[in-house]
């Protein structure tokens, strides 16, 4: 990564409202924006589409290793299909932090993620973007909430496509998805020691993106 370009990181649990952030953020600056959460989707959804076994850490390896997806014009392209919807389901969600775990499946998406850093700047939003992939990070930010809010945050969402939503459901999958990000071996879930925490579980988008600009000022 050259060292003139600025980086911005914003980590946190599911739902928490930072890749909604993390775009605006990079479309106000006019940086990069790496949404790296994808990348695991995309992983997942192909390793479900390809029946492999999500306990085979090595088959898991393989398939992130052999992945070339195409991010154009808002749209995410795998192995030749539109994908952008799908690895949205609730199906590739639930899947994704076990995925997610495995230290082969880290190792092989890591430098995609560092490769999106160019100038004039990159905000890169995830679970581990300021403690392991841009520990030089200017400035680094964990937002969270609380598991329920998020839990209404998703439903809305899936709601909004037309999917139907489980709020008790949803908010107890939350629950085991942060104990699994926070427990996991490689690279868990927790603010790097010079990030700047947030609670945006009574904040609004624009409140959260305009505290987020203040920080940057001040950080330049």
């Amino acid at each position: 990564m050259e060292q003139s370009v600025r980086v911005i990181t914003i980590d946190g649990p599911a739902a928490s409202g930072k890749g909604t952030v993390a775009e605006r953020i990079a479309h106000e600056l006019g940086f990069h924006y790496l949404d790296s959460g994808a990348l695991y989707r995309l992983a997942t959804y192909r390793a479900l589409k390809l029946g492999t076994p999500l306990d085979d850490a090595e088959a898991l390896e393989r398939v992130a290793s052999s992945m070339a997806p195409v991010f154009e014009q808002g749209r995410i392209l795998l192995d030749g299909e539109d994908v952008t919807l799908r690895i949205r389901t609730e199906e590739v969600s639930r899947a994704t932090s076990r995925v997610a775990a495995v230290p082969g499946v880290r190792k092989a998406l890591f430098d995609l993620q560092r490769r999106a850093a160019k100038a004039p700047g990159l905000v890169a939003d995830g679970r581990d973007m300021g403690t392991v992939v841009f520990p030089e990070a200017d400035l680094k930010i964990f937002l969270t909430a609380s598991a329920r809010v998020r839990a209404e945050r998703r439903a809305l969402q899936l709601e909004a496509r037309g999917e139907t939503a489980d709020r008790e459901a949803l908010t107890r999958d939350l629950e085991e998805r942060d104990r699994r990000d926070r427990e996991r071996a490689e690279a868990p879930l927790k603010p790097a020691p010079d990030a700047k925490l947030l609670d945006t579980s009574s904040l609004g988008i624009e409140e959260v993106v305009k505290k987020l600009l203040d920080w940057w000022d001040e950080a330049r």
